[in-house]
């Protein structure tokens, strides 16, 4: 397995256990409710975010673009994350 490799399946790991805290977290307390479409919306997010950064890793010769870019995306799903969550914009899409 390539070094390539091996960070393409670091990147979607994290993915992966970042979608897997919400599914444990809700066998333990009730604070916690997520419907399969709060799963989904996450995967969508979570996976998509981390094939952009990926691409970028790969096609992205610089390591100064590659860090710009990679907090950019960051950046954009957090916003994204958290008015689906609390709606901090006022978004029809808003989570409240």
């Amino acid at each position: 397995m390539t070094t390539q490799d091996q960070r393409s399946v670091a990147i979607f790991l994290a993915a992966a256990v970042l979608l897997s805290i919400p599914l444990i977290a809700m066998q333990f307390t009730e604070e916690v409710d997520w419907t399969a479409s709060d799963f989904l919306i996450g995967a969508v997010l979570l996976f998509g975010t981390a094939g952009v950064i990926d691409v970028v890793l790969r096609k992205v010769k610089s390591a100064r673009n590659r860090l710009i870019l990679s907090v950019l995306i960051l950046g954009i799903l957090f916003l994204v994350w958290a008015e689906l969550a609390v709606g901090i914009f006022g978004t029809p899409f808003a989570g409240n």
